[in-house]
């Protein structure tokens, strides 16, 4: 072999050798603070605090009484699960904050891009999702390493979720309520 393949073969395995130092480093940075997402608001989340807000307003009026379905939002003619529901954070970090739920599923995790964002060390970058099966919330762990807990019981599989039954997630308790 010549020199001047040696050298070349040398330049390209340290090329290689670069390129594979830098796609560590990009994927170690990446999982540690997270990728920079753009959120675009949703007109679906705008649209739940008006209807919250006109539920109030009819509920407040000494004359009418409006039932919680009819303030509700339908979808062929029927409420849905999805659209009276919310979650409510009951201890952690961001206890007392209150999302509404659409019908879109929703990431827990500590990655900026979850959709509900928990900062603390017992809590995976993507930890679990509730996702709308039929009419029911589902909770599913997304392999997490704490584990995701439903009513005290680990969830393993997706798990139908209790109204008002403990979802433990990290250091963060929720619950979903109607």
């Amino acid at each position: 072999m010549s020199e001047l393949t040696l050298l070349l073969l040398r330049i390209g395995f340290l090329v290689l050798m670069w390129a594979f130092v830098f796609a560590v480093v990009y994927s170690l940075r990446a999982d540690l603070f997270g990728v920079k997402v753009r959120r675009m608001p949703e007109p679906q989340a705008a649209a739940v605090p008006v209807a919250a807000a006109a539920g109030a307003a009819a509920a407040s009026a000494p004359t009418a009484a409006v039932p919680a379905a009819a303030a509700a939002p339908v979808k062929g003619g029927k409420a849905t699960t999805a659209t009276v529901s919310r979650i409510i954070i009951t201890s952690g970090p961001k206890t007392g904050l209150e999302l509404p739920l659409g019908t879109e599923p929703l990431t827990i995790g500590r990655s900026s891009e979850s959709g509900l964002v928990i900062r603390d060390d017992y809590t995976s970058s993507h930890h679990a999702r509730l996702l709308l099966w039929g009419e029911q919330w589902m909770i599913q762990d997304l392999d997490s390493t704490n584990g995701t807990w439903h009513d005290g019981i680990r969830v393993t599989t997706p798990v139908p979720i209790a109204v008002g039954a403990p979802i433990k997630v990290g250091a963060t308790t929720f619950e979903l309520r109607k």
